[in-house]
């Protein structure tokens, strides 16, 4: 979709660090985090949230508070006569919050609060009743496990999903494994100087508890993934070629980001501004994940009257190596001019937040190149991907 008037104020994008599967986060409800990370963030902006008009919360995993998300968050945070939206669109769910804040904005509905919140650890088992079963045995069902081992409609897990791209293209191990050491290059990158890169849009998390507070400062259980460390491990299954260095890891965090008119937007930031210029969604073929980042930054691109030939800076959510190999050979943007500060490939999938990270790190990636066009696209669930294109400006 194209938006002619739609802007994230400079520095009004940010990311919680990503805390491990079942570590620092694993018992902290995900609304409860969203709570603890916007607020922190609005208030070090200087954003008022009774200022806001609309709020737009994407989750995909389920907790306790859900069924009342988007207005108790938003009383949570103070702005008490507001609601929206809650986006739950697996991996796409960033772009998809983006792109309903954006419509919101462009239909004269005020600046927008996007937040993307999710805890993959202690995923819930739910449980349907069906007299009708045997015993009256009730059917179960783990949410974020057999979401990972099943594409209801291909009928095989994410993994397969990345093989037969891999086995399609003609991907070797050795191709995957130097992809992988590449994204922890850039990775280390964004560590340098007491983490400079990454202070430039992460929020501390620093929520209260019984006993003292709990603090996540900084990325949680992240691995390195040098060419020789990672050499020598076993596929993560008979005859696969990507290893668990080659995939990503589930994790739990809380991104946002504040969405408003070109005007609003250079108010509040008091410099520059974002201009969101397009988004665009897609879907290939029957269990193709790792392609569909592809079409989709196709479609967003064309929404916004631009070309490959126009971006600057690129991210993307890559569950698996050979998503990145795919993007290069169709796009013929070489792997090593995207993800410049690494990547979910890296630091990890929380689902919902994940691409609000890493469109966090493409805004500032294009603020220390002095501005330009950036593209931010991945794939979800099965085989659909999303995508935004994105213009820093003063």
């Amino acid at each position: 979709m194209l938006y002619a008037d739609v802007a994230i104020p400079l520095g009004h994008a940010w990311s919680s660090p990503f805390a491990k599967w079942q570590g620092s986060l694993a018992e902290v409800d995900s609304i409860d985090l969203a709570v603890a990370v916007t607020s922190r963030a609005l208030a070090d902006r200087g954003v008022d949230p009774g200022g806001l008009d609309g709020i737009v919360l994407g989750w995909t995993v389920p907790q306790r508070q859900i069924f009342y998300g988007a207005p108790t968050l938003a009383a949570r945070l103070g702005a008490t006569g507001i609601s929206g939206p809650m986006v739950s669109q697996a991996c796409a769910t960033s772009v998809a919050a983006l792109h309903a804040a954006a419509g919101a904005v462009s239909a004269g509905a005020g600046t927008q609060l996007v937040v993307a919140t999710d805890r993959i650890s202690n995923g819930p088992t739910l449980s349907w009743p069906a007299p009708s079963a045997m015993g009256g045995a009730p059917v179960t069902s783990h949410w974020v496990l057999d979401s990972f081992a099943r594409d209801p409609w291909a009928g095989a897990g994410m993994l397969a999903a990345a093989e037969a791209v891999a086995a399609e293209m003609g991907a070797t191990r050795e191709e995957l494994d130097d992809l992988t050491a590449l994204r922890w290059e850039q990775y280390a990158v964004s560590l340098a100087d007491d983490r400079a890169f990454q202070l430039r849009y992460q929020v501390p998390v620093e929520i209260p508890q019984r006993k003292g507070s709990l603090t996540l400062d900084a990325d949680e259980g992240i691995r390195p993934k040098t060419r020789d460390g990672i050499g020598g491990l076993p596929p993560a299954a008979p005859d696969a070629l990507h290893t668990f260095a080659s995939q990503t890891h589930p994790a739990d965090g809380c991104a946002g980001a504040v969405v408003t008119t070109q005007a609003q937007a250079r108010e509040l930031s008091g410099e520059g501004v974002v201009r969101i210029l397009g988004t665009g969604f897609s879907r290939v073929a029957t269990s193709r994940m790792p392609q569909a980042p592809v079409p989709a930054a196709l479609s967003a691109l064309e929404s916004a009257g631009r070309s490959i030939a126009d971006v600057q800076a690129v991210t993307t959510h890559n569950p698996f190596a050979v998503n990145d190999l795919w993007f290069a050979r169709e796009t013929g943007i070489k792997a090593e001019d995207m993800n410049a500060y690494g990547c979910s490939l890296v630091f990890g999938h929380p689902q919902g937040p994940t691409g609000l990270r890493s469109i966090a790190e493409l805004i500032e990636t294009l603020r220390l190149r002095g501005g330009g066009i950036g593209l931010f696209t991945g794939c979800a669930a099965g085989d659909t991907g999303a995508a935004v294109v994105l213009e820093v400006t003063d």
